[in-house]
């Protein structure tokens, strides 16, 4: 008398004709009825305890109550309900660096990826530079990209967050100057004890060397003179 579709079990706990019909039908559920099968075996995946976890951050649903099927009830955040999972809690986390909330040009590092933590990601300029949380850093201006050095002096900003901090250097020695072009790029002035007219190998040999035109742009141009006034453009005079 009990359905079988839905696993019900029939019980007649006396059976005698004085108590017919007192038999019972059980849903696997515990649900009981008694003379008759029970209508449905409402079995609530969610009724008992959260399946989804006990923050109570996870609603729980199951969409099918039928005692024959399981395993398919719904766990979703509250925080965001298109985060979810079946048959097991969702993982409530979201990556905010996934948008790309520091652009292309700064590293961003989400350390907390709970939904009840936002905009706690962290952005940091390159080479660790300035750093920001919830919003890009300040990583500054490289100065040297409106060239503020003469042509074929080399620029470099070390610090971008600083204004007018800039290094402009000659290509050779160590001739250079913060905030602004070097004066002159003499070969004759190197910067160090290279003398650019001195013979290899002869280093007693003097020759007097003058530069003509002392730009970074104007490149072996320096003219090395003996003291008979032999002279050479570019090297050391024969």
């Amino acid at each position: 008398p009990c359905d079988a579709s839905q696993n019900q079990v029939c019980n007649d706990p006396v059976q005698t004709i004085a108590s017919i019909g007192d038999y019972t039908c059980t849903c696997p559920n515990g649900v009981v009825a008694t003379g008759g099968a029970v209508t449905a075996c409402i079995d609530d995946e969610c009724a008992g305890p959260n399946p989804c976890g006990t923050n109570g951050d996870q609603d729980c649903v199951d969409p099918n109550t039928s005692s024959e099927v399981h395993h398919d009830f719904i766990c979703s955040c509250k925080a965001d309900a298109s985060l979810k999972n079946t048959d097991g809690p969702a993982r409530c986390e979201k990556n905010e660096c996934d948008t790309k909330p520091c652009g292309d040009d700064q590293e961003c590092i989400d350390p907390n990826q709970a939904l009840g933590s936002l905009h706690d990601y962290i952005c940091s300029c390159p080479n660790s530079g300035p750093k920001a949380t919830g919003s890009k850093a300040n990583c500054g201006v490289d100065e040297c990209l409106t060239n503020p050095c003469d042509e074929g002096q080399i620029c470099t900003d070390f610090n971008r967050v600083t204004m007018g901090d800039f290094d402009c250097r000659c290509p050779f020695g160590l001739t250079h100057n913060i905030g602004g072009p070097v004066a002159e790029c003499d070969e004759c002035k190197q910067g160090s004890s290279k003398n650019p007219c001195a013979w290899a190998g002869h280093p007693n040999v003097v020759e007097t060397c003058s530069d003509p035109n002392p730009k970074a742009n104007s490149l072996d141009d320096f003219v090395c003179t003996c003291a008979n006034g032999v002279f050479k453009v570019g090297g050391a005079a024969d």
